[in-house]
This record gives C-alpha cells, sequence and structure tokens, in this order.
C-alpha cells in the first residue's frame, strides 16, 4: 500500500514493522497499519486535497484503482473524482477550484 500512496500521491514515509506506518502527503500525516492481528484490518474513506485532481486519479487508476467517479466539478467549488485502491481504501481525489 505504501508504494501506492507514493506513486498516485508522492507519499513520503517509511513501512515500520510493530508500529502504525506515518505517512505524509502534502501537509498531512496519515497512519497506517494492518491491524497488527489486534484487531481486525478495514479499509478508510479519504477526502484528499492535490495540487491536481485529474493527474492525480489518472495515477490512481495507473496504479490500480478503480474509478469509481472520474473528474468531475462539484457545485461547492472542488474538482473531485473517487477511486478504490486494492485495500478496498475509498479515496476522493479533491482540487479547490472556487473560495
Amino acid at each position: 500500500m505504501t508504494e501506492f500512496l507514493r506513486i498516485v500521491f508522492g507519499a513520503k514515509g517509511e513501512l515500520r514493522s510493530r508500529a502504525p506506518t506515518e505517512i505524509r502527503i502534502g501537509d498531512s500525516i496519515i497512519l497506517i497499519s494492518d491491524g497488527g492481528g489486534v484487531r481486525e484490518a478495514m479499509p478508510a474513506f479519504l477526502y484528499v486535497y492535490v495540487e491536481n485532481a485529474d493527474e492525480t486519479y489518472r495515477r490512481a487508476i495507473a496504479a490500480g484503482a478503480e474509478s469509481i467517479e472520474p473528474p468531475a466539478d462539484m457545485p461547492y467549488g472542488d474538482r473531485r473524482a473517487t477511486v478504490r485502491d486494492s485495500w478496498a481504501n475509498v479515496w476522493q481525489i479533491a482540487t479547490r477550484c472556487e473560495n
């Protein structure tokens, strides 16, 4: 999963064993973990702002994500796309177009 995040979002961070992995996407830090046998792993739903939603969406599809919604302009001022990665996480990928 960390490789997917690097390819699609330019994420930074190293995989850690026995502890959640800290991944930085832009100025946000996301902790990811497989549950470590203590709790069941579960998918996440994340809304991530990026510089270019269309380009990030294309990278996600090329990296194996499934398209849920192609990029489109939303009435609240975001350009947004939605994908599901191979681990069943849903990513809404957005760029703010209007203030």
